[in-house]
């Protein structure tokens, strides 16, 4: 998919201010953020043209994802992530990646078809990122998209995520995984206590979420862009 075609899809999700809908929807949107590209330029459009690419070649392979059309790809996946990525690391730029962003341990628990922790690493470079899919073919699947898009400090982990020692991540993100009320306290127990538990899930499961990890403290939801009932939701001890 071409670049420009990317970028305008993933406008609403990166600077909602460049956003029609966003706008009049009430959003606050100064002049400087007016004048922000729609989509910042450390963002590697092509990685993404690429990555698709890759995807919908396995995807006949394997069931990755049950969204085959290109523009719903970026829209649903990538737009979604990215939209998560932008609020976990609001202030990162290429040229000028934060202390408080390099080195920081993030892990996608569940991570299937690379989202949204794929995604959040084309955002943020400098963050450290393991994924953790217990599926063999998954994992290959996640490895050749590492390669593919010269992706570093990643660490993919092929085991579940019970097996793995507990507080030893800053951020620890989970979408669309199945099992959801097992995989909550499996993603909890991996956070750091200063760190981060990243939802992207529907409205529905908000209340299982809090009562599931009741001494967490949750954000308000954030509602994704083009979305009626999918949400972002931030947690800490």
């Amino acid at each position: 998919m071409h670049p420009d075609r990317i970028a305008e899809l993933l406008t609403p999700y990166l600077n909602p201010c460049h956003s029609e809908p966003a706008r009049s929807g009430g959003e606050a949107c100064p002049e400087r953020s007016r004048r922000e590209p729609a989509v910042p330029p450390h963002l590697r459009l092509q990685d993404i043209s690429t990555y698709i690419d890759i995807l919908l070649r396995w995807n006949a392979r394997i069931n990755l994802t049950a969204i085959r059309d290109p523009e719903h790809i970026v829209t649903r996946h990538f737009g979604e992530s990215l939209f998560a990525a932008r609020h976990l690391f609001p202030n990162f730029s290429a040229s000028s990646a934060s202390s408080a962003v390099k080195g920081v341990d993030v892990a996608d628990l569940g991570s299937g078809s690379g989202f949204p922790g794929l995604p959040i690493k084309l955002w943020a470079p400098e963050i450290s990122l393991t994924l953790i899919e217990s599926n063999h073919k998954k994992a290959t699947f996640l490895r050749e998209v590492a390669r593919a898009l010269t992706l570093t400090d990643i660490n993919i982990q092929n085991v579940r995520a019970e097996s793995l020692p507990p507080a030893q991540f800053d951020v620890v993100t989970l979408r669309a995984v199945e099992r959801f009320a097992e995989a909550l306290p499996a993603s909890a127990r991996l956070v750091v206590p200063t760190g981060r538990l990243a939802l992207l899930i529907s409205q529905t499961q908000i209340p299982q979420a809090r009562a599931t990890l009741r001494n967490w403290s949750w954000s308000d939801p954030v509602r994704i862009p083009n979305s009626t009932s999918r949400v972002l939701l931030l947690g800490n001890l």
